[in-house]
């Protein structure tokens, strides 16, 4: 078993076994995460695998006395790990699929009790069927291998109630992402092509396990023995039921286009899992791994993780009653969450006044509806929001595709009738930031004092703006994350409150000093939390701290107060984007109140 002690450098511990192991790409990115795989989706006990020291199988089925090959993750019947328990095997090799599969059948046909063996490398993923048949052995690949106790017929056919939270949809994701690119037609392998179709099966995933019953069988299954075809054509049918269902945010050329094998493959990857009781984002996490870095790269777009938006969220802790916005929503992130923050509070309130389920209902329709805004330039992830929240329940007519650092007039109608200055108790985002995407335009700048230059006065020792606009010069116009710290603030009545991601420049460039008096004169800051480089890693390795601050009148007085500030040194994954254990940014909302509570003795 894990102790306290030290592990020592380039090592890591062994999930299962309790051991210390060499921390080789192999053990990280593939064995330890299809170990908790087992464990957590298909219900195994960690008595049940074996991975240190590792199992070794037979150099031929009749060899008793030779065991030469070593196995990645044994798997068996049940703790006492007899050899005639043995059921599956797991080769986590950094292997071509060919090599891979090749491995796993030798290694299987040399164990007469395996039934199912997986090739899984991280990015790949094979399973394997193996069936005797006229004193020959055949190997089948099916959509998913059994969980404990379950038959092999058994696979695919899920009733609503018995899938299972999903606990790392990421490593999911991209082995889909990574089947779908070799398999679909060379015309449609772009990034945002296959983000298009695996949205689609997530959105049609998530609208089956919304309208099945708790006792009924899910429509998005596949099972082992169905025909491709006829899953093809179940799923197909399903996304019509979407569309129709929700006709103002799908369009009539929406479609699946994906070939039979892709969709059933894709199916096998998530059909047991329940995508709407996971804690992370989904859609925001699919995104992150079909859209590549590339795409991004162009609009500085780098999604934030669940658990920043859970602590700020949380941090602001808005209500039923209070008007919130997302500027540059993304994928929905900070929108979902507040949602879902805002329900609890509803919850709780029903049980308290009796109210009944219809009742409460409404009232999440009425808030999602009523206080709910976002907004984004890219027509593909706004939509991408509005689908999703319209799934989930609703507030989709408050999501806009715009460019919120544009004239407010320029806007569309439908937008300008929903969203204006000053009217928000909160504003909660991420925005693209980069000095790569400098924002130039004379319309837009000239709406901000952050638009145009300023000049540090050594002589009273402060900043003062001046009336050129920023848009000449070698270094012209201004980075967008600087105009929607003001844009941010316009939004918001006197009192609301800003949470937003911000790249540390902002706090500590010493040309950046005017972004950081502005703040003094217009807000009453309340935290600053610094969050590790691997926040937005493996995207991008800039540096961030998350700002919390309630809007001022411009020359209000305020009293000396205490500001919350918190180190975070890790963030729940590493650099590569692989799930860790340790994640100091979900600590920091109890710190957070404690503090509020009690600042003084937190005072060094």
């Amino acid at each position: 078993m894990q102790t306290n002690k030290e592990i020592k450098d380039g090592y890591i511990v062994d999930f299962i076994s309790g051991q210390e192991i060499k921390a080789t790409p192999e053990e990280i990115e593939a064995t330890q995460v299809f170990s908790r795989r087992l464990i957590d989706e298909y219900e195994f006990t960690k008595d049940d695998i074996q991975t240190r020291p590792q199992y070794h199988v037979r150099k031929s089925p009749s060899d008793e006395a030779k065991k030469e090959y070593p196995t990645d993750i044994a798997v068996f019947k049940d703790r006492s790990r007899a050899e005639s328990d043995l059921i599956g095997l797991v080769e986590c090799k950094k292997k071509t699929r060919k090599d891979g599969l090749e491995q796993l059948k030798l290694y299987m046909d040399m164990c007469s009790s395996v039934i199912w063996g997986v090739w899984f490398n991280g990015e790949e993923q094979i399973n394997l069927l193996k069936i005797k048949k006229d004193g020959n052995i055949i190997y089948r690949e099916i959509p998913n291998i059994p969980k404990k106790g379950q038959r092999i017929e058994d696979i695919g056919k899920y009733k609503r109630k018995d899938l299972k939270p999903a606990k790392d949809l990421k490593s999911h994701f991209k082995v889909i992402n990574n089947y779908l690119y070799g398999n679909m037609k060379k015309d449609d392998t772009s990034t945002r092509n296959r983000a298009k179709q695996i949205i689609n099966l997530l959105f049609c995933k998530i609208y089956d396990e919304q309208y099945t019953g708790m006792n009924d069988e899910v429509t998005f299954r596949a099972g082992v023995n169905e025909d491709k075809e006829v899953v093809s054509e179940r799923i197909k049918e399903l996304f019509g039921e979407v569309k129709r269902r929700f006709s103002d945010v799908f369009e009539s050329e929406d479609v699946i286009t994906l070939d039979p094998d892709s969709i059933v493959f894709s199916i096998g990857q998530i059909q047991d899992l329940s995508i709407t009781e996971s804690e992370r984002d989904v859609i925001g996490d699919a995104f992150e791994v079909f859209v590549g870095k590339a795409l991004k790269d162009e609009d500085g777009q780098f999604f934030t993780p669940r658990n920043v938006i859970k602590m700020v969220v949380d941090i602001i802790d808005p209500d039923e009653k209070t008007m919130i916005i997302d500027p540059a929503c993304g994928t929905g992130g900070f929108l979902i969450e507040s949602l879902r923050h805002v329900w609890s509070k509803i919850d709780d309130k029903a049980k308290k006044l009796g109210w009944s389920k219809k009742r409460i209902e409404d009232e999440k329709l009425y808030v999602a509806t009523t206080y709910f805004r976002g907004i984004d330039k890219d027509s593909f992830v706004a939509k991408v929001t509005k689908a999703y929240m319209a799934i989930i329940g609703d507030g989709r007519g408050g999501v806009f595709c715009e460019n919120s650092l544009e004239p407010v007039k320029d806007w569309s109608h439908k937008c300008q009738d929903k969203i204006d200055l000053g009217k928000f108790d909160v504003v909660f985002t991420n925005p693209p930031f980069g000095s790569k995407i400098p924002i130039k335009e004379e319309k837009i700048l000239k709406q901000f004092d952050f638009g145009h230059k300023w000049k540090f006065d050594k002589k009273v020792k402060k900043w003062e703006l001046q009336t050129e606009l920023n848009n000449k010069g070698k270094k012209a116009g201004v980075e967008p994350q600087i105009l929607f710290i003001e844009r941010c603030l316009q939004f918001l009545k006197i009192g609301g409150k800003l949470g937003i991601v911000l790249p540390d420049g902002i706090y500590g460039n010493d040309k950046l000093g005017y972004i950081r008096e502005y703040l003094k004169k217009h807000t009453k800051i309340l935290a600053v939390i610094d969050v590790p480089s691997e926040t937005f890693q493996p995207n991008t390795s800039a540096k961030t701290s998350i700002m919390i601050a309630e809007k001022i009148r411009e020359g209000q007085q305020i009293d000396n107060h205490y500001i919350f500030m918190a180190i975070c040194e890790t963030c729940g994954h590493d650099r590569r984007g692989n799930t860790i254990y340790d994640d100091d940014v979900s600590m920091v909302k109890d710190k957070y109140f404690e503090f509020i509570n009690s600042p003084q003795k937190f005072v060094l």
